[in-house]
């Protein structure tokens, strides 16, 4: 019972940090290393509270989570699904309804997971396909698709055998050679750095709870962390200025999206933080603090991870 108090206590925790690193603002300074503690969190939290449970529920075993687990197969496999591993050490009610409640949240956390990666793909390779057949190339805008439509739209679509960046004519009339090279370079970092896939979790949990107004929060902030990355790779290649004049005439013509794509920009507030990041930098978060952040990450997953070995 002294894991499943601990890895209870932790699952809160993750929701206190979680809400208290949403309103901070020293992630700007470094939003990779805070992207990093995102997801720390985020799976802290599924294994904490998946853990929780289970230690509960399979407490009569007395072996811990993993330990009970192979106890509750075995129990199974001899006596079918009868929950009651001995006559001396009966489930009780509660405890059966924790572990069908763990076996639950893994599936719906599973299943959100895949549901989500496979919508992607799917959309991603139809979106490919329709490239194909409208898209067009430009001597001029070397390593962009060319989108004939009229609204300012600059995206990209990553994939595992073709990766592609898009922009729209819009785009073309409304953003100069040098910021058109900005946006590209943006894009461009997407694409080597696989920010889909560093999103696709948040994305997972956000289509697994769609009541939860939360977890629409954390995934937009997460988004624009990510696209802050994508920030500072592009300005290691083109002048900060040029990206954030682009984000700027972005901001009145800017068209939908499609699902699956990251794009260079998104809502209204979200481009002025970074226009204003751009233009007006913070420093940068120091080699300790971002040591000391990426420790506690580290401490938090082989802490939570451990309880599910105490056999207690």
């Amino acid at each position: 019972m002294v894991s499943a108090a601990l890895l209870a206590a932790i699952a809160i925790g993750c929701f206190a940090a979680a809400a208290r690193l949403r309103r901070a603002s020293w992630p700007y300074r470094g939003p990779y290393v805070a992207v990093i503690a995102w997801q720390a969190l985020g799976l802290a939290w599924g294994v904490s509270t998946i853990g929780a449970l289970l230690a509960f529920g399979l407490s009569v075993y007395g072996q811990g989570v993993f330990g009970g687990l192979l106890a509750l197969v075995g129990d199974a496999s001899a006596h079918g699904f009868y929950l009651t591993g001995a006559a001396e050490s009966p489930f009780a009610p509660v405890q059966v309804a924790a572990i069908l409640f763990a076996l639950g949240l893994t599936l719906v956390l599973f299943c959100g997971l895949t549901a989500s990666f496979v919508q992607v793909v799917r959309t991603r390779r139809r979106h490919h396909d329709l490239l194909e057949l409208v898209g067009r190339d430009d001597p001029g805008v070397p390593g962009a698709r060319i989108l004939d439509h009229p609204a300012a739209a600059a995206y990209c679509l990553p994939g595992v055998l073709r990766s592609e960046v898009v922009i729209s004519a819009g785009a073309l009339k409304v953003l100069d050679e040098r910021e058109l090279a900005a946006v590209i370079a943006h894009e461009h970092a997407h694409l080597r750095q696989r920010h889909d896939l560093v999103l696709l979790p948040f994305s997972s949990l956000k289509r697994a709870f769609p009541r939860v107004r939360l977890m629409e929060g954390y995934y937009r902030t997460v988004a624009l962390l990510i696209e802050m990355c994508a920030d500072d790779q592009a300005r290691r290649e083109r002048p900060p200025k040029e990206l954030a004049t682009a984000l700027m005439r972005f901001g009145a013509n800017n068209a939908h999206t499609p699902v699956g794509a990251l794009a260079a920009t998104s809502e209204q507030t979200e481009v002025l933080a970074r226009v204003k990041r751009l233009l007006s930098p913070a420093r940068a978060l120091t080699r300790a603090q971002s040591a000391a952040v990426l420790c506690g990450a580290a401490l938090l997953m082989a802490v939570t991870v451990l309880l599910w070995h105490v056999p207690v």
